[in-house]
């Protein structure tokens, strides 16, 4: 079943539950599709389902900044054990290239990291675990979370939310046009067959022998 088929098969509170727990699940550090469930859920929200984008957008931020902070915590206390661990099991994302990509991005960006982490699929399951394995200062992670939880979250929901919104009018002034088109091509059709209908009657007429039309 496809992600929005199922959101639209719930009530709108375990749409706001799901939301956030997927999305403060992959933030830990496990890879799962946030952004498509987010994404789903948003566009949603746009067609009069009864969820709401604003409550929506908070508990995925909720989410993300939750599931981050408990990542870092994990990766604080774990350490570089931790990454091996999570490279056995997540090879495809875990992967010492991937590890080593993601530690370059945090010595040179530091919390900018985990900002713009935020926007990234790979590094936004890097993001927590990995500022805790590198000892970021906790303050530092804390206000560039937010921040970026805020802008992802809130900000992916008011965009897919507000697109939705513009599609569905689009696509009823869309039918509205093609009803209209439909009806004109069905009455030019109409008057076309009857003109072809007499022009025959016409010819048929003139080609019988004048005693026959006696």
């Amino acid at each position: 079943m496809h992600v929005q088929e199922w959101l639209d098969s719930v009530p709108a509170v375990a749409v706001y539950a799901v939301v956030a727990l997927v999305i403060g699940v992959e933030s830990l550090g496990i890879p799962l599709p946030g952004e498509i469930v987010l994404v789903s859920a948003a566009l949603m929200s746009s067609q009069h389902t009864g969820v709401n984008p604003v409550v929506l957008g908070a508990c995925a931020t909720a989410g993300a900044v939750i599931g981050d902070s408990i990542g870092y915590a994990i990766g604080r206390k774990g350490g570089r054990p931790l990454l091996a661990w999570l490279g056995g099991k997540f090879p495809r994302h875990f992967s010492a290239g991937h590890v080593a990509t993601a530690e370059r991005s945090f010595e040179k960006w530091g919390m900018w990291a985990v900002f713009f982490g935020r926007f990234v699929a790979l590094l936004r399951i890097f993001a927590g675990p990995l500022a805790g394995v590198l000892h970021m200062p906790y303050w530092k992670f804390l206000i560039a979370n937010v921040l970026g939880g805020i802008c992802w979250a809130g900000g992916t929901t008011a965009v897919i939310y507000y697109i939705g919104v513009v599609a569905e009018d689009w696509l009823k002034r869309f039918s509205y046009l093609g009803l209209g088109v439909a009806v004109l091509i069905g009455l030019a059709s109409l008057l076309i067959l009857k003109r072809k209908a007499k022009k025959a009657q016409a010819e048929r007429r003139e080609a019988e022998p004048v005693g026959a039309r006696d």
